[in-house]
């Protein structure tokens, strides 16, 4: 049976004399009985009440049968800013509010014998207008995913090209990354999957993970890579384990920490270069600071790498020429007792030398792979000291 065989030409006609009443009714319930309405600004409430008067007006146009009559329009009388304003919940007390209100007044708009079914349908009306609701939330935030993917692998190129800029930093707000600090960049290889390789179930993986750990994120794939650019972060090293799950196996690296996206290309170029001499250390754990990789980036040709090993080791260790001698020594020598005879000098001095060299540069000459980053350092210090190589 259609909707106009259900009730009489007359009630119809009723219902439709008394739309506008019905209208300011269910704006005046709105009103009186949820906190969140009175929250919201002036514009705000005006969308609101755009709604609600739709929803008055789509259910005469449902009443009569007419083919036009779809609950999803009744939505589409506010913008679509709306739907970032009040959640789903919020919208089907809405519609509730508005169904009462119809409800409440079947009585008085139906004749005696149209009363059971206007009621009847008035419930059909709330259950289709629900559904309607429902189909306008899921197209508004397939809309708005679709339309963050693409602001989020914006601000993610930004990053990686370090071009973070004011209009950046501005598109990475409408993230909700406007006072987000504390960032760390992980690199890592995207895993692979049966669906053509679709970046956005590794991004999906990454910001479910994310979700989990209450970290905000920013995630994007760049060929073979995916990137994690991560904020709030306390131990960088934790936290890259924490995600190690989304990338595939093999290397994992992360960036220093910095303040905030300004700075995160310098945390992006290190993960980036580390990344591409992690092979250059067998025994690399995984995941592995961009700062444990200096030597290895730096044969690898990054000059970011060079220069901070000169300005680590070199240049500390030139200060105090007999930590410089028993380091360059040392690294000569196949132990302590060697590196002690070389220097004339008992072997405990060179303990207590080498001791002192980890508290000037943060190395443990007796750590093999330790003693590979200063060998590389000094051996960068040793030709930039030569005048040959000084252009002239």
């Amino acid at each position: 049976m259609s909707r106009r065989g259900l009730v009489s030409l007359t009630t119809r006609r009723q219902v439709r004399r008394n739309g506008g009443d019905l209208a300011r009714a269910a704006t005046q319930r709105l009103e009186a009985q949820h906190d969140w309405y009175a929250r919201l600004t002036a514009q705000e409430r005006s969308w609101v009440g755009l709604v609600a008067q739709a929803g008055i007006a789509n259910f005469i146009q449902w009443l009569d049968g007419e083919e036009s009559a779809d609950t999803r329009t009744t939505f589409g009388a506010a913008p679509r800013e709306l739907t970032r304003t009040i959640s789903l919940a919020q919208t089907l007390e809405l519609a509730r509010s508005v169904v009462e209100v119809v409800e409440e007044h079947v009585e008085e708009l139906a004749k005696p014998a149209d009363v059971t079914d206007l009621r009847i349908a008035v419930l059909r009306y709330s259950r289709e207008i629900a559904f309607g609701a429902a189909q306008v939330y899921a197209h508004a935030a397939e809309q708005r995913g679709a339309w963050d993917a693409r602001l989020e692998s914006l601000v993610i190129d930004a990053v990686m090209r370090g071009e973070v800029d004011e209009s950046i930093r501005t598109r990475a707000a409408a993230l909700g990354w406007g006072d987000v600090t504390d960032l760390v960049v992980l690199v890592g290889d995207s895993p692979r999957s049966s669906d053509d390789d679709d970046p956005a179930l590794a991004v999906g993986q990454v910001h479910r993970t994310a979700q989990r750990l209450d970290l905000p994120v920013l995630a994007g794939v760049q060929g073979a890579r995916l990137v994690a650019v991560v904020g709030s972060v306390q131990d960088p090293a934790a936290t890259a384990a924490g995600f190690a799950e989304c990338f595939a196996d093999g290397d994992l690296v992360h960036g220093p920490l910095v303040t905030d996206l300004t700075e995160g290309a310098v945390s992006a170029h290190a993960a980036v270069a580390g990344h591409l001499a992690a092979p250059g250390w067998p025994t690399r754990p995984r995941p592995v600071a961009a700062d444990d990789l200096l030597g290895e980036r730096a044969i690898a040709g990054d000059d970011l790498a060079r220069a901070t090993l000169v300005e680590q080791v070199q240049l500390p260790l030139e200060e105090h020429p007999s930590l410089l001698d028993t380091a360059r020594t040392h690294l000569e020598s196949p132990g302590l007792e060697a590196t002690a005879r070389t220097l004339i000098v008992h072997v405990n001095t060179v303990r207590y030398r080498l001791g002192r060299i980890s508290e000037v540069i943060g190395y443990d000459l007796t750590v093999t792979h330790e003693a590979f980053t200063v060998r590389v350092a000094l051996t960068l210090g040793a030709i930039l000291e030569d005048p040959s190589n000084i252009a002239g």
